[in-house]
């Protein structure tokens, strides 16, 4: 049974549909049950297409799309549905097609869905912390501003993603970091560890309000909650072979 999570500031926009989807629900088996939709997993074609197409069902949609995703900050419009095997190299995707879900995939880093319901226009990010720092949030809305969209009316969520108690990262990461944004210092916790800790949800909901757009953030953590989550950090711990990929969508109904 699907059950996703959805951001109230979402659920309230008319004529949009929406989900961050756990791993329950889904087909796939062993290291990737149970819906487990990265085409780029180890995991059996097939599953994953009978996946994808569930999340798809859920949503009422006719088509759902993602994106062969780089840790860039590239936006691009979804017009028509595209095949697996000709995906654009992007981070966003955003569109104003009825029934056209857009999606992400993630296992640690952030999906992010906006809406502008009044000029139906929708969009979900794939942001990690290498997107995040060089603006795909901000790519995101400006192509949704393309199509019609306004920042005011705009609402957002910051999905499931790794939780800052796990994920600490290297004092050159936070060097760099603090070199291209000096205001992300407040992001980093040491709390007893030699090594900082970084809150990418929280980040991300800064470049939202930086931005303009109302947004909120779930603060669901991956990495802790195997039972509803993939997680490359925990896969890695773990030593397991691959990992599996969860999915984030928005459709206008």
């Amino acid at each position: 049974m699907l059950a996703p999570l959805t951001a109230p500031s979402l659920a309230d926009a008319p004529g949009v549909a929406h989900g961050f989807f756990t791993r329950r629900g889904g087909v796939s088996a062993g290291i990737y049950a149970s819906l487990n939709c990265g085409p780029g997993s180890n995991d059996e074609a097939a599953s994953v297409r009978a996946n994808r197409d569930r999340v798809a069902q859920f949503l009422g949609a006719q088509h759902l799309v993602t994106a062969h995703q780089v840790h860039g900050n590239e936006a691009v419009v979804a017009d028509r549905p595209w095949a697996s095997d000709h995906r654009p190299r992007a981070d966003a995707i955003v569109t104003r097609r009825r029934g056209l879900a857009v999606a992400v995939l993630a296992a640690d880093c952030a999906p992010v869905l906006l809406a502008d319901a009044a000029a139906h226009v929708v969009g979900a990010v794939h942001a990690g912390w290498r997107g995040a720092v060089a603006g795909v949030i901000e790519a995101a809305i400006a192509a949704m501003e393309r199509l019609g969209a306004e920042r005011a009316r705009m609402r957002a969520a910051v999905g499931p993603c790794i939780g800052q108690a796990h994920y600490e990262v290297g004092p050159e990461f936070e060097r760099e970091f603090l070199d291209r944004d000096a205001e992300s210092a407040p992001y980093f916790v040491r709390a007893g560890s030699a090594r900082p800790r970084f809150d990418l949800s929280g980040y991300l909901a800064l470049r939202l309000e930086r931005a303009g757009v109302a947004g909120e953030a779930m603060r669901a953590c991956t990495f802790a909650q195997g039972e509803l989550f993939f997680s490359y950090r925990r896969a890695q711990a773990c030593r397991e072979p691959d990992y599996g990929r969860q999915i984030s969508a928005i459709v206008l109904t």
